[in-house]
């Protein structure tokens, strides 16, 4: 066995970097290419890469809060609710939705290919993090919603896995508290 200390300590001590700590700049085309290549690094039971991306950088991030902003309030939705989700697509240099895109398949359920969608967004969190950015994964309610899905030309059987927010950290958060690992690990004695 041969240990990546590096690697090991990297997780030991990664921390997500909220979106409204990031800013410009962001990363370029070729470096979001290194990070989404080492992202699609994940179990993909069939090889059916149920998963892909949509990029909104610069402008597209402006343009896509101001989208969010006028379906909230199409949605009756309280200012607070409208203006902490529209805040987050404003403030980011760059945001990549990943989207969940199922395939048929007699042989991978959906849930695995679900699964494999997740360990993309924590991928491409962690890939970002490891090349020096700041990064989050976030959903809320636009991920969820139809008519914010419809804008990001997602298909009737896909959905959003999650934003990964992706910029200049401005600030390190403060260290939050871990669980206990003892208190959620059981031993099945055969």
């Amino acid at each position: 066995m041969t240990a990546q200390p590096t690697v090991l300590d990297f997780l030991l001590t990664r921390r997500s970097r909220p979106a409204k700590l990031l800013a410009a700049p962001g990363p370029d085309d070729d470096q979001l290419a290194t990070m989404l290549t080492a992202a699609v690094r994940v179990p993909d039971h069939g090889k059916l890469e149920p998963w892909r991306f949509v990029v909104l950088d610069g402008s597209a991030c402006g343009s896509f809060a101001q989208t969010v902003r006028a379906r909230a309030d199409a949605l009756g939705l309280e200012p607070d609710k409208r203006d902490k989700a529209a805040a987050s697509f404003e403030g980011s240099p760059l945001v990549v939705a990943v989207i969940a895109s199922p395939k048929p398949s007699e042989k991978i359920p959906e849930i695995e290919q679900t699964l494999s969608a997740g360990a993309v967004c924590v991928s491409l969190v962690n890939a970002a993090l490891a090349s020096g950015w700041g990064a989050c994964w976030l959903t809320g309610w636009p991920a969820f919603d139809a008519e914010i899905q419809e804008t990001l030309g997602l298909a009737p059987q896909e959905w959003i896995a999650g934003f990964i927010h992706i910029g200049t950290t401005r600030a390190t958060p403060p260290e939050r508290p871990r669980p206990d690992i003892a208190a959620l690990v059981t031993r099945h004695e055969g």
